[in-house]
């Protein structure tokens, strides 16, 4: 709680310092809103619904290609760990792809799908799927083998040993993985939604967009700010109690 007021007060500190700044011309810039220009712009777009709607179109795009993403990733990562033809082949393309900037799968996205949602999704699994994939397969491979030795000593033998031993031994690095995956997530439907603009509904890329266009710089740092936030409350609330969980679990949490 001490830390939470501290990192509390020391941003808005930040805040008050930056605003007058501005206001004293300190700072006199049309590329550096200020403060109080950005609250007015949340609260105009609160109030007219906007930047509520929007977040809530870039949820639902995000978790769904999140989610799939983990589904289809955990599985492939622990046979891609499990099987050296496996690591041969679709671990050595999940690598060179994961290296690939989500913004270069819009074109192809644009030309498969055109301007649908299933562009945004597609967009957003090949950003996530390959990080959680490479994430849970490494999970796997730095598991010690000595608990698998030990585990078989005890009688544990095949699938019982994967998934009593390897695979708990492992959650930390496949939790790694998933908040990885979230990361990229993210950048990718960010990039989906600045470059492809679908009238079904606008994100809060696209209103990131719209910012930029007409040189609102308020809307740009306003919605810029609802991005961290969402970010900061998923690790928080996804993340966070079960990584907490863990490390209570294995004996390792700080006293």
């Amino acid at each position: 709680m001490k830390r939470a007021a501290f990192s509390i007060g020391f941003f808005l500190l930040l805040v008050l310092a930056w605003e007058c700044a501005i206001r004293s011309k300190v700072w006199d810039s049309p590329l550096i809103p200020a403060p109080s220009d950005v609250v007015r712009y949340f609260m105009a777009s609160i109030e007219d619904r906007t930047l509520l709607d929007a977040s809530w179109v870039t949820l639902k795009r995000l978790l769904l290609g999140y989610l799939v993403s983990v589904a289809a990733g955990l599985p492939l990562g622990l046979l891609n760990a499990r099987f050296q033809f496996l690591r041969d082949t679709l671990g050595l393309v999940a690598l060179g792809i994961q290296t690939l900037p989500s913004v270069c799968w819009a074109p192809l996205a644009l030309i498969w799908f055109g301007q649908t949602e299933s562009a945004m999704f597609f967009i957003v699994l090949m950003g996530s799927l390959w990080s959680v994939l490479l994430a849970t397969s490494a999970g796997v491979a730095n598991v010690p083998p000595i608990y698998a030795r030990a585990a078989r000593t005890m009688g544990s033998q095949g699938l019982h040993t994967w998934y009593a031993v390897v695979l708990p031994a492992s959650l930390p690095f496949i939790v790694s993985g998933m908040k990885q995956g979230w990361a990229f997530a993210w950048r990718s439907l960010m990039a989906a939604e600045i470059y492809i603009t679908i009238m079904t509904g606008f994100g809060l890329g696209h209103l990131l967009h719209y910012g930029r266009e007409l040189h609102d710089m308020a809307a740009v740092v306003g919605i810029m700010l609802v991005i961290v936030v969402i970010g900061l409350l998923a690790d928080k609330i996804m993340f966070s109690p079960f990584e907490n969980f863990m490390h209570r679990r294995w004996g390792t949490a700080r006293k």
